[in-house]
């Protein structure tokens, strides 16, 4: 179920597409996604390396560059403690070859996942301090790891956390939240609630290549030279499904131009194997194809792979690297459909489908599923999801939530039956005894508020427009949104009463929908549809009639008719250019 609901903005629309030479449909999107004045516009239109904000309003960025400095003068040893995903990986290359430019005595450590579990833990903390480490600095982690750190302090490490997860709090007996810090030397997060940094949706990338600029200043090393790792920043922004308002939309576009041109034989070699050579790289590229491939090494083996693929110098070892991480990825997609199946039969059979919050237990899946599996099971009932999976000490799980639901929130309300836990309000993990397994979809679902309009999914359109409005000029206006992504989605444009004069199956698998579409002012437009076919069928036979269907497929006439969300393109397909619409959605 879901309710489509025009999003209605006013504006100067027209003056404003007279004065930029663009068509007013653009201003309008903008609008609905709250750029409205002329500095905005103009920040989100034409903004580039001038408009990122400065890392000395970062809170404590300044103390720990001065203790790096420090540390790098009296040749301590430094390790780095990263974490296994794509923004983990991502801020572990970057502070590495950052700290190694500056003359230190680096390394770094990816806990592993089955092993070590998310983020610095005592036994990382041990290993570092039998391998003589002086300095421990966290990224994309750490925030949340007050008894770890306390560990690391007693060892006499001097201790350095950057990170942009939530900041832990705990409830006091009045309901006032009390904010927890941990003994850490100096604490990177721009979510502190004293840090004066003007956007706090950094990745944990960002947040390390920010204290790296500001590392570069005191070791009088050209600021500049950071800039050959905004790759990896825009890269780890996408892969990390931040918003991409603001800042990062900022960094994105110009990470995915840096992209394009890399320099790093291992990107380089990543790249080859996806088949993404001499291509125009977009955010879907970043998250659908490349990102994966690096998060399925700390998925499936172990996340060092994809670091090492990263500081990989030569171009013959790089290109194997990129192979086998290229082959984790298809296994890891293979074991996710499997357990997606058993998840979503699960949810039926045990009844869960009355629930507000969907809790299942898939106990023989990999734990480093979870999320991916939450993930889908969401999207098909829009609704808050945990999937808990057997490790080899007690429980794990990882969630993904929707727009109502803080999850993050939810979980400190029931902390209690975690051993470990954080996140965001859109995901979290979590660690947990078995017993306490069990009550933890009964206590999230007594706690929660949710209204049942809250669990319809909306999809809010920018504009109804007929099909027919569209031109190649509109298409290239349009392409100035990119790079879309969360908080800054693709337009969403929709159209009633449309009919279909021929619809056919195209491609290899016969898996592509074809359409001849006639609009309500009777022209004639293309159409693509990539989804369910079978299912579009089957919703055309149950309002229609079959023969309708069939009469459709043969290109004769027919009474059926639907409205659609769409995406304008243009076609280049065998030399030829044509306007074409992407179906996304119909009814």
């Amino acid at each position: 179920m879901e309710k489509w609901i025009e999003v209605r903005k006013g504006g100067s629309f027209a003056q404003l597409g007279k004065k930029y030479g663009l068509d007013p449909v653009l201003f309008r999107i903008l609008c609905n996604r709250g750029v409205v004045t002329q500095a905005d516009i103009e920040t989100y239109l034409y903004g580039g390396r001038e408009k990122l904000h400065d890392p000395h309003l970062l809170k404590d960025g300044e103390v720990a560059a001065e203790l790096l400095a420090d540390a790098i003068a009296q040749g301590k040893k430094i390790r780095i403690i990263g974490d296994y995903d794509i923004d983990g990986v991502n801020a572990s290359y970057i502070l590495l070859k950052g700290l190694r430019r500056c003359g230190a005595i680096a390394d770094a450590a990816i806990p592993d996942r089955m092993k070590d579990g998310y983020g610095i833990n005592e036994n990382l903390i041990q290993a570092a301090a039998e391998a003589g480490t002086e300095l421990i600095m966290t990224c994309d982690n750490g925030i949340a790891a007050l008894d770890a750190i306390s560990f690391a302090k007693q060892k006499g490490m001097t201790v350095i956390v950057t990170d942009h997860h939530e900041i832990p709090y705990r409830m006091d007996e009045s309901g006032t939240q009390i904010w927890l810090r941990s003994e850490a030397d100096a604490i990177v997060n721009p979510k502190q609630q004293d840090c004066a940094y003007p956007y706090k949706e950094l990745c944990g990338a960002t947040v390390a290549w920010k204290v790296l600029q500001l590392l570069y200043e005191k070791m009088d090393i050209p600021v500049e030279q950071a800039d050959e790792f905004i790759e990896n920043v825009g890269f780890a922004t996408v892969g990390d499904v931040m918003n991409l308002t603001g800042e990062n939309r900022i960094l994105v576009k110009l990470g995915l131009q840096a992209l394009e041109q890399t320099k790093n034989p291992g990107m380089k070699a990543l790249i080859a194997q996806t088949g993404l050579q001499d291509r125009k790289i977009s955010s879907y590229h970043v998250g659908f194809l490349l990102g994966p491939c690096i998060n399925a090494s700390g998925r499936l083996d172990t996340a060092r792979r994809s670091l090492a693929l990263l500081m990989e110098e030569d171009l013959t070892a790089a290109a194997e690297l990129a192979r086998e991480l290229v082959e984790l990825n298809e296994s890891r997609k293979s074991m996710t459909l499997q357990q997606t199946e058993l998840a979503m039969q699960r949810v039926v059979e045990q009844g869960l489908e009355q629930n507000k919050v969907l809790v299942v237990y898939l106990e023989e899946c990999h734990e480093s599923l979870a999320g991916i599996i939450a993930g889908r099971l969401r999207e098909r009932y829009h609704r808050p999801v945990i999937v808990l999976t057997k490790g080899e000490d007690g429980v794990k799980g990882s969630g993904r939530s929707i727009e109502e639901y803080s999850m993050f929130d939810e979980l400190t309300a029931v902390a209690e039956l975690f051993t470990k836990y954080g996140g965001h309000p859109m995901a979290a993990g979590m660690s947990l005894t078995e017993e306490n397994a069990a009550l933890l979809g009964q206590r999230l679902n007594e706690n929660c508020r949710l209204t049942e309009d809250d669990l319809v999914e909306k999809v809010y359109i920018d504009v109804v427009m007929p099909m027919s409005y569209v031109t190649e000029e509109l298409v290239y206006d349009l392409s100035l949104l990119e790079p879309c992504g969360k908080g800054n989605t693709k337009p969403i444009f929709a159209e009633r009463e449309i009919r279909v004069k021929r619809a056919t199956r195209v491609g290899r698998l016969q898996n592509v929908l074809k359409l001849q579409l006639l609009t309500r002012d009777n022209r004639q437009v293309s159409g693509i549809f990539y989804d369910d076919i079978d299912r579009f069928f089957g919703y055309l036979e149950e309002k229609f009639s079959k023969e309708d269907v069939m009469a459709m497929c043969e290109g004769r006439p027919n009474g059926i008719t639907f409205s659609a969300i769409y995406d304008p393109s243009v076609n280049t397909y065998g030399g030829n250019r044509e306007i074409q619409m992407i179906i996304r959605r119909y009814c």
